[in-house]
């Protein structure tokens, strides 16, 4: 089996077909000029950089998927739009996520930037070339992509167990985790994004974040951003199914 076949047999993270997984591309100082093999990150040689504007569409459910992406900056929606004209948020990616490994024939969701953005655009033929003369990326791709069976079965958990309180202590938990202990959180998305992601009202949302904040288990900055005051007492909560 080619490596790439491989890799594109793995479960996805929400549906079949997209995947959202986190790569973290190799940082180099800018004074010098990569001279080993960690320091050289192989997706970034083939790929072309793109740079999308706030609310600019990077690619529609049903277009042919020609292409792999991966977020250098900024954040990006991912979503589906079901038949009654609801919109279901799938995810959210930032900074070395990566969408598109699967390799189905067309893109079964949407992605927009929800800030400015910067991505790497992969063509599929030269990934397709790439893994299949490097296996130890492909195996490096494969690992990311089955330790998303985790994240497939924390969302479905997600939106059909926990109640609105449980939900928002759960999505805010996971960003804080990407953003790092003793960091504030960055919530460039709307309260309606949080809403369709978590299968909520906006109405609700709002009134999920006063809680929070009242309870003392978060603080709101200015800028969009959020500070977890009590990650345990979030965390308790947000396992209580």
């Amino acid at each position: 089996m080619l490596a790439h076949t491989a890799i594109a047999a793995q479960p996805t993270r929400v549906l079949p077909g997209p995947l959202a997984s986190a790569m973290p591309m190799p940082r180099v100082a800018p004074s010098r000029t990569p001279t080993t093999t960690n320091d050289i990150d192989p997706l970034a040689t083939i790929a072309q950089l793109r740079v999308f504007d706030r609310e600019q569409a990077i690619f529609a459910e049903g277009e042919a998927a020609d292409a792999v992406f991966r977020v250098v900056d900024g954040m990006i929606r991912l979503y589906k739009l079901l038949p009654d004209g609801r919109r279901q948020i799938i995810g959210f990616l930032q900074a070395g996520d990566m969408v598109g490994l699967a390799f189905a024939d067309r893109y079964l969701y949407s992605a927009e930037a929800i800030t400015a953005s910067t991505v790497q655009r992969i063509a599929r033929s030269q990934l397709d070339a790439l893994l299949d003369a490097q296996p130890a990326l492909a195996r490096r791709l494969l690992s990311v992509t089955t330790s998303e069976l985790v994240a497939a079965q924390d969302q479905m958990l997600l939106l059909g167990r926990k109640s609105a309180l449980e939900k928002l202590a759960s999505f805010l938990l996971a960003l804080g985790r990407r953003a790092g202990a003793g960091r504030a959180i960055a919530l460039p998305m709307s309260r309606c994004d949080i809403a369709d992601h978590l299968g909520l009202t906006t109405e609700t949302v709002s009134r999920g974040f006063t809680k929070l904040k009242t309870s003392r288990l978060i603080r709101i900055l200015d800028g969009g951003r959020v500070e977890l005051l009590d990650a345990e007492a979030l965390a308790d909560l947000a396992d209580c199914a």
